[in-house]
């Protein structure tokens, strides 16, 4: 996966993924997630590229940056979930950087699960657009 290009423009957040509560595996959506301190220019929903720094693997991701709302109000833990595309990979312990390469949309409360859940398909959609005609651009070259 080493098609996805970073650039030193992009904002990028490296930590250790972290375990939480394992909400985005319940709803269909698994996220290596990484706590963070502040975030108020970043919060939203990111096309990104995850990298992963022992092995510098490069994967595609949807990301979101926020307090998750819909469950826990404003109050909520700041957290960076990383949906990695077409990939189960186990990321606990590990460090990655998250390459912020295009927000999708700003942070929003949803009136239930299923709402949110049809808004991250759509999210992970996108993503997998952008993935690809980096791709197809990488494949150009």
């Amino acid at each position: 996966m080493s098609s996805f290009p970073v650039k030193p423009q992009h904002q990028v957040v490296t930590g250790v993924v972290q375990r939480s509560d394992a909400r985005g595996r319940l709803l269909g959506f698994p996220t290596a997630n990484l706590p963070m301190t502040t975030s108020a220019r970043l919060d939203g929903v990111w096309s990104a590229v995850v990298v992963t720094e022992d092995d510098a693997r490069h994967w595609p991701a949807a990301v979101s940056i926020g307090r998750r709302t819909t469950f826990y109000g404003r109050h909520g833990q700041l957290l960076l979930e990383a949906h990695l595309l077409d990939v189960e990979i186990e990321l606990y312990d590990r460090e990655i950087s998250v390459h912020l390469v295009s927000r999708l949309r700003p942070q929003r409360r949803f009136r239930d699960v299923e709402d949110l859940v049809g808004q991250l398909a759509r999210d992970t959609e996108d993503v997998r657009n952008w993935a690809a005609s980096i791709a197809l651009e990488a494949g150009a070259q």
